[in-house]
């Protein structure tokens, strides 16, 4: 039985099989855009917020918003995802406000997963060192230089897509990037 095709009793017959199928192409690629991003916003937005509970409501929020606007999306001004990586950075910026508070940009590197390689000691010391040098010399960069880092690097924008969530060119945002990462390199290397 097509269910497409079938009328409740009373209802005009405006459904069509075309609309029902461009509802679900809508919706399943709304679903594999947040199966694909959904950990990667939460990591940008805890990095924002740095409250694990807060960065699971605005996301979660950031996805409804994208979800209901999802209709205004215009491929020919970028992807998806750095549309999505926007509207998480005005939800994470609207509950920032919301506090009126200003936080801490910096996040903790993740562990390696990789278990089939025994670390010595001395190499977690070393780790641990390099992730303290990495902390403090984040934290003396000004909180735009730690959100374009986090939108990269948490994120995983591209340069475009990073244009497109800081309102820039994409020139402009390969050279704000290049810029960061050259004063983390010597804030490191000034720690080090």
């Amino acid at each position: 039985m097509d269910h497409a095709l079938v009328r409740s009793e009373g209802v005009p017959g405006t459904l069509t099989a075309s609309s029902v199928s461009s509802a679900s192409t809508s919706w399943g690629r709304f679903e594999e855009l947040y199966r694909s991003s959904r950990d990667d916003v939460y990591a940008y937005v805890f990095t924002l917020l740095r409250d694990g509970a807060a960065a699971e409501d605005v996301t979660a929020l950031a996805f409804e918003r994208a979800y209901r606007r999802r209709r205004t999306f215009d491929r020919r001004r970028g992807e998806e995802r750095g549309w999505l990586f926007g509207i998480a950075r005005n939800a994470a910026l609207d509950e920032l406000r919301r506090r009126r508070r200003v936080t801490a940009l910096v996040s903790e590197p993740s562990e390696p997963s990789d278990a089939s390689e025994p670390v010595s000691e001395d190499d977690e010391g070393e780790v641990a060192l390099r992730r303290t040098t990495v902390q403090t010399a984040l934290a003396k960069l000004p909180a735009r230089e730690r959100e374009i880092l986090a939108l990269k690097f948490h994120g995983g924008l591209s340069n475009a897509e990073l244009a497109r969530v800081l309102g820039v060119s994409e020139s402009n945002a390969g050279t704000l990037l290049y810029r960061t990462m050259e004063k983390l390199r010597k804030a490191c290397n000034a720690t080090a």
